[in-house]
C-alpha cells in the first residue's frame, strides 16, 4: 500500500510516544509479555474469535512503532523485534483496532497479569492519529459540535430553553406547586448541575426526575442555558486540545454563575473527564467541589432530605455497572446503596461491579456509526448478562448506557425497562406537602 502519511504527520504522531520525561508511558510501552490472558476479558475477542481484537493485539500496534522509532534494535533488526512503519497501512489498522474495536473499558487490565494499562495506551495510539487527522469522521463531528455549539448534539440555545421551560411547567403541574422549577442562570447556587444533550433532546423524564430529587431535598441549583453539556467526546478522539476547550467550559461558566459544587450528570466518562481528568487539562486544582449525581442522592438519602419507599419500586432491578463510575471510577458501593434505597428487589448481574463487562457502547462507540453492527454485535454479551438475571428494570447511571442498552433492548427482543438512578429514585419519592 502506497504511504500516504506526510513526514510532517508522522513527527506529530511519534511526539505522542516519544515523551522520556512519561515514565508511565515508557513503563507500559514496554511490559506486555503477550501472555494473551486479556483475551478472555474482551467483548471483541469473546465475540469474533479472531486474533486482532486480543488486548494485547492492540497494544502491540502501539509499541511496535516505539520500537521502530525509539529503540535501536527496531531500527536495525525491525523484523526481529516487530518494529513496524508508521504508514499509511499501519494507520489504516490503527484506527480499526483502537477506534472500531476497543470501548477503553479497562475490563484487560483488571485481567492482566502485570497491570499494564491498555485502555492508555490505546488512547496515546488515538492521540496519534488524532493529530494526523485520522479520528473517525462521525466521532469527530460529536467533538466539532461541542466545540462550536457547546453541547455535543448542536443543540441550539432557544431550542433548549424552550424544552426546559415545558419540562418545568410539567413539574409544576405534578407536583401541585408554582415553587418547583428547572432553573437555569441563576447565580450564587450550591448546585451546579449538568446534562446529557441526549436528555433535552430525547430523554427529557431524565431531567424531570432529578428536579423532583432536588425539590424533595429543598435544593438550590442551576442549570446554564449555554455550557450544560457534561459530556467530553474529546477524551475518546484523542485531541487533547479540544478535549481541554470543552472542559474550560464547565470550569469557566460554573466561575461565571458562583456555584458552588459542580454535580456532574448520568455520564460516565464525562464524569471521568472532568472530575479526574479535568484538572490536568486545565492545568489547575478546582476551587470548588465536585461530586458525581449518584453521590449527591446517596448524601440526600443519608441525611434524611429525601425519603424513599422501596416498595413504589417493587419489580426486579439489576445494575448495570459503567465502567468509568466503577472500574475505573470507585462508585461499586455507592450506586448499591443509592439503588436499594430505592428499589425492593434488587438482583446482581454475573459478574458484576469492577468485573463486569461493559455495555458496549463505551470509548465513543456510540458516536461511530461505521461500527455500528460491530458494537450491537458484541452487546449480545450484555444482554445475555440481563436475561440470565430474569430482571425487568436496568437500571444505570450514564446515559451512553442507556443508549447502548435501549438498542441491544430492541435488537435482542429483551423486554426491559432502562432507566437512570435518578429516575429510579423519583419513583420512590415520598413528598410531604
Amino acid at each position: 500500500m502506497t504511504n500516504n502519511i506526510s513526514n510532517e504527520q508522522k513527527a506529530k504522531a511519534l511526539a505522542i510516544i516519544s515523551n522520556t520525561n512519561d515514565s508511565k508511558l515508557e513503563t507500559h510501552l514496554n511490559a506486555c509479555v503477550r501472555c494473551g490472558l486479556c483475551a478472555s476479558s474482551c467483548m471483541y475477542y469473546l465475540t469474533m474469535k479472531e486474533g486482532k481484537y486480543i488486548p494485547a493485539r492492540k497494544v502491540d500496534l502501539v509499541s511496535s512503532i516505539y520500537r521502530r522509532y525509539k529503540t535501536w534494535q527496531g531500527a536495525i533488526f525491525p523484523s526481529l523485534f516487530h518494529a513496524r512503519e508508521l504508514n499509511q497501512e499501519t494507520c489504516d489498522e490503527m484506527v480499526d483496532s483502537l477506534f472500531g474495536a476497543c470501548t477503553m473499558c479497562g475490563r484487560c487490565v483488571k485481567h492482566c497479569s502485570i497491570g499494564v494499562d491498555i485502555p492508555f495506551l490505546v488512547k496515546k495510539g488515538r492521540e496519534m492519529l488524532a493529530v494526523m487527522g485520522l479520528v473517525p469522521k462521525t466521532l469527530q463531528a460529536t467533538v466539532d459540535a461541542a466545540v462550536n455549539t457547546g453541547n455535543n448534539m448542536g443543540i441550539p440555545t432557544e431550542e433548549f430553553v424552550d424544552t426546559i421551560q415545558w419540562m418545568e411547567e410539567e413539574l409544576q403541574d405534578e407536583l401541585e406547586d408554582e415553587k418547583a422549577g428547572i432553573f437555569l442562570d441563576q447565580p450564587d447556587k450550591n448546585v451546579f448541575y449538568t446534562l446529557n444533550p441526549r436528555e433535552p433532546k430525547f430523554f427529557p423524564l431524565s431531567i424531570s426526575a432529578m428536579a423532583k430529587v432536588f425539590y424533595a431535598a429543598g435544593e438550590e441549583w442551576t442549570l446554564s442555558s449555554k455550557y450544560y453539556d457534561v459530556t467530553n467526546y474529546g477524551y475518546f478522539n484523542g485531541n487533547n486540545e479540544e478535549a481541554t476547550q470543552i472542559a474550560r467550559n464547565l470550569y469557566n461558566e460554573i466561575h461565571r454563575l458562583h456555584g458552588k459544587r459542580l454535580v456532574l450528570g448520568e455520564c460516565g466518562h464525562g464524569s471521568r473527564a472532568m472530575r479526574w481528568e479535568g484538572p490536568n487539562y486545565l492545568k489547575t486544582q478546582y476551587d470548588f467541589d465536585t461530586l458525581t449525581v449518584v453521590e449527591l442522592i446517596g448524601e440526600y438519602i443519608r441525611s434524611g432530605r429525601i425519603k424513599l419507599d422501596k416498595t413504589l419500586n417493587s419489580k426486579v432491578v439489576t445494575i448495570h455497572d459503567p465502567c468509568n463510575l466503577v472500574r475505573n471510577g470507585g462508585l461499586l458501593n455507592e450506586i448499591r446503596f443509592v439503588v436499594n434505597a430505592a428499589a425492593a428487589n434488587v438482583v446482581e448481574m454475573t459478574p458484576y461491579g469492577t468485573d463486569n463487562f461493559c455495555c458496549g457502547g463505551g470509548g465513543g462507540a456510540l458516536a461511530m456509526s461505521e461500527y455500528n453492527e460491530r458494537r450491537l454485535k458484541i452487546g449480545k454479551i450484555k444482554a445475555d448478562q440481563i436475561t440470565a438475571t430474569k430482571a425487568e428494570i436496568v437500571v444505570t447511571p450514564c446515559h451512553n448506557c442507556v443508549d447502548q442498552l435501549t438498542q441491544i433492548n430492541h435488537t435482542y427482543k429483551l423486554g426491559i425497562t432502562i432507566k437512570t438512578v435518578a429516575e429510579l429514585v423519583a419513583d420512590a419519592l415520598v413528598i410531604e406537602s
